[in-house]
């Protein structure tokens, strides 16, 4: 398993079927990431918490406490990423599980070479210095309407009001930020954020963007922050002020 130079980033497979966790870990390890397991809801939980690694590749069905549940209360605690590879491919389940916090949904079986695709581009995503956004100056803090976004600490408050983002929220709303004025495709979110193409049927990107409004308090029937282009994508609609160390730059 060590046979390839590690990346250093660290991730916790919760997984209660021994023998497939074995081989996913066994895999991964082989392609540069440090992999432990845990078999049951209660203990993913704490050691989630306390070993904050950059990536929780999480089960649904567990002995304990279910993935859902552990989802819900490591949110709390945990800025990582979270990975749902669960056998459940019920919309509403996909649905619960990014609600609660979840950065991408996976249905087993899973290939592992997709399995490997989806955690490169949930890890991507979440540096900084991707070159997703490499078009945009050095920047501190950028105001929109009410909305505050601080890049550094890629956090965000509303009428200076702290607004919990997850890590899949937090990307989508500085890529339309980053394209304010201009429409943005599904297919372009998702191969931006994702890493893969737009099939025409996966509605994440819609669902991420209602709770998205919800939490900025934008009206989901008149929204006047992010608009709806039917049969297009989305537009950042509102003025954007861009806060630099010396100097304001408002683009209108």
């Amino acid at each position: 398993m060590g046979n390839t130079l590690l990346n250093g980033k660290r991730l916790i497979l919760v997984e209660d079927d021994v023998e497939l966790a074995s081989l996913v870990q066994e895999f991964l390890c082989k392609n540069g990431y440090l992999v432990e397991v845990v078999t049951n809801g209660i203990d993913a939980t704490q050691q989630i918490i306390e070993q904050q690694p950059d990536l929780v590749i999480l089960d649904i069905m567990l002995p304990g406490q279910s993935g859902m549940d552990v989802c819900r209360i490591v949110r709390r605690d945990y800025g990582g990423l979270i990975l749902m590879l669960t056998s459940l491919d019920e919309d509403m389940d996909q649905m619960l599980g990014l609600e609660l916090g979840a950065d991408d949904y996976v249905i087993k079986p899973v290939k592992p070479r997709l399995l490997l695709s989806r955690i490169k581009a949930l890890l991507r995503r979440a540096e900084p210095s991707h070159t997703l956004f490499h078009s945009v100056k050095p920047q501190i803090t950028s105001t929109l309407k009410a909305l505050s976004v601080d890049f550094q600490k890629r956090s965000i408050s509303v009428d200076n009001q702290d607004i919990p983002l997850t890590t899949a929220e937090y990307d989508l709303l500085n890529l339309l930020i980053h394209h304010a004025g201009n429409i943005v495709t599904r297919e372009a979110i998702l191969q931006s954020l994702r890493g893969f193409e737009y099939d025409g049927l996966d509605r994440s990107i819609d669902r991420r963007i209602s709770r998205l409004r919800k939490k900025l308090n934008d009206d989901p029937v008149n929204p006047q922050i992010i608009k709806t282009i039917r049969s297009k994508g989305y537009l950042l609609c509102a003025p954007v002020q861009k806060v630099l160390e010396n100097e304001n730059i408002t683009n209108d």
